[in-house]
């Protein structure tokens, strides 16, 4: 596990990692997590702290052996290659551990996609993005994990399994993340469901405020 040396509570592994250096996942996986990463990226769901220089965001797909997600710090690639994902074999959310094979380390969000594959069959795929704007006005609106609850922790994992029985995550696919600025995470059957239920929020917010907008003027 690393630290931030910024202080900011982002893109930093807090689970332990066990990386085993590896060939890249399977090109038409790859092909599908670029497909939808691509407009994520574009509307700064997925991208990079400049002042910071620390990435946010990622997402992923699962396959039969586990699941391939984004690399630890990769949001300022505009342009992500095989190179930039990893196979995650093997998941323990109590010892807080990540099993992990490919070309990069996982992403430090690799333990709570894994514990959001263990809600149901039914999800295929999750996506994790960072948006100030988003996280402020739908806190407490769409469901929402408790803010005490870091990302990338046993905890948060758990946390996740609450909002499933006890909100409406599992019919909703978003979900905001409160102990994690700026975090939110969408689930679906496929991958792109998943993408398109979180560029369907962000474009129904900002009808929303525009609508609000023009009716001031």
């Amino acid at each position: 596990m690393s630290e931030s040396p910024t202080g900011i509570d982002e893109g930093y592994v807090k689970y332990d990692s066990r990386w085993t250096p590896g060939p890249a996942p399977a090109q038409d996986v790859v092909d599908e997590l670029n497909r939808w990463r691509a407009p994520l990226h574009a509307a700064g769901l997925i991208g990079h702290y400049v002042e910071h220089d620390v990435g946010f965001g990622n997402l992923s797909l699962r396959v039969d052996d586990g699941f391939v997600i984004s690399g630890t710090q990769t949001g300022h690639i505009a342009n992500t290659t095989a190179d930039h994902y990893v196979l995650v074999t093997r998941v323990d959310i109590d010892a807080n551990r990540v099993d992990c094979t490919g070309p990069v380390q996982a992403s430090s969000e690799a333990l709570t996609h894994a514990a959001l594959y263990a809600l149901s069959d039914d999800v295929g795929a999750v996506v994790h993005v960072h948006s100030p704007e988003l996280w402020a006005a739908l806190k407490n609106v769409l469901p929402t994990a408790v803010e005490d609850v870091p990302y990338g922790t046993p905890d948060m994992a758990r946390e996740f399994i609450r909002l499933w029985r006890n909100s409406d995550f599992a019919a909703s696919g978003v979900a905001v993340m409160a102990g994690h600025d700026e975090g939110l995470v969408s689930v679906g059957r496929t991958l792109a469901e998943a993408a398109e239920r979180m560029l369907t929020v962000r474009a129904e917010f900002r009808d929303a405020a525009r609508n609000e907008t023009s009716g001031r003027s």
